[in-house]
């Protein structure tokens, strides 16, 4: 992998993805590009200098001249910020993917006490119920913030918001809600969002090694739509299909400052390789030690950090989850 020099000439350089040169190399006629995308990562628009003394010619030099990378094939890799068309012309905002607070979870109710720096706003995922009985009686973690059903989480009855329930397809799991709108306090939350900002269709990706989407109303692995050659399992969901995942913000919510459109609501379930061994866990993650649920001592848990992507399919917005899965050593 390598940067292009952009200072001179328009550079067109274009690679087929991996499963793309796999459904080529299959050379039965069936191949045809009917789709692309297009994105714009390595571009810093806080570079863009309205107040250049030579003129407006020069506001987006900067930008236009940014070396950009060569284009490679792991579609893992690139694209996280894919250009949307949108036939409005006056737009001021466009719609935001957040984390609901108030209805799934946020943060974290466990602090490591050694061997791994814990950052903040991880999303548990135990993976059996041996680890969901220690994890969750430690003395952090207060037995009301475990939720025993499947309906809108509060944090007035749910205290500290800590674990999506991964074992046996999250059965009693916290829902994880991700808010969509404008947020911005220039328009009212009261002002209809335009409904070609409204997210219809959102694609939740994970890594099927680890894990799985779970419906949340009826504890029921969705079906998997893809999975790519990375392993990466992809999860399509629309409001014609899929009411359990996708509806309709009944009031302005508090982590969205403008109007709102639609949420998506989901559970992970964790992997029967993750239930069931400790290989994947010595492979790609590590141990990390939390006060034991007698408050006294400490108790070591295997872990492995992933993320969870949700994008939305209509306005390209997408946002990325910090998932912790946890298994109990001792």
């Amino acid at each position: 992998m390598a940067f292009l020099d952009n200072s001179g000439d328009i550079i067109l350089d274009a690679v087929l993805t991996d499963a793309g040169r796999k459904r080529l190399a299959r050379a039965d006629g069936t191949f045809k590009i009917a789709k692309f995308a297009l994105g714009d990562d390595e571009i810093d628009y806080g570079l863009y200098d309205k107040n250049n003394a030579s003129g407006s010619a020069y506001y987006d030099l900067s930008l236009l001249q940014t070396p950009i990378l060569e284009a490679f094939t792991n579609n893992t890799s690139i694209l996280k910020s894919r250009l949307i068309s949108i036939p409005q012309d006056n737009l001021l905002y466009l719609p935001v993917f957040k984390i609901n607070s108030s209805t799934s979870v946020s943060g974290i109710g466990l602090s490591p006490t050694s061997n791994e720096y814990d950052p903040g706003g991880l999303i548990y995922v135990t993976v059996d119920q041996n680890t969901e009985n220690i994890a969750t009686s430690a003395n952090t973690i207060p037995a009301s913030s475990i939720k025993t059903d499947n309906s809108p989480f509060t944090s007035t009855t749910n205290g500290t918001r800590s674990f999506v329930y991964g074992f046996n397809l999250a059965k009693n799991g916290l829902a994880i809600q991700i808010d969509q709108g404008l947020d911005t306090n220039a328009i009212p939350p009261t002002q209809a969002l335009d409904s070609s900002l409204i997210e219809n269709q959102y694609i939740i990706e994970i890594d099927n090694r680890l894990g799985s989407i779970v419906d949340p109303a009826t504890d029921q692995k969705a079906a998997i739509s893809f999975i790519d050659d990375d392993n990466i399992a992809s999860y399509y969901f629309s409001t014609a299909n899929d009411a359990n995942f996708i509806g309709s913000i009944a009031a302005p919510s508090q982590v969205i400052a403008g109007p709102v459109g639609n949420f998506l609501r989901f559970l992970i379930g964790s992997s029967l390789d993750l239930q069931q061994s400790t290989y994947l866990f010595e492979l790609l993650g590590g141990e990390v030690t939390y006060p034991s649920n007698s408050g006294t001592g400490t108790s070591t848990y295997y872990y492995i950090d992933t993320i969870v992507r949700v994008t939305g399919a209509q306005t390209g917005t997408s946002v990325d989850l910090p998932i912790r899965f946890l298994k109990f050593k001792a």
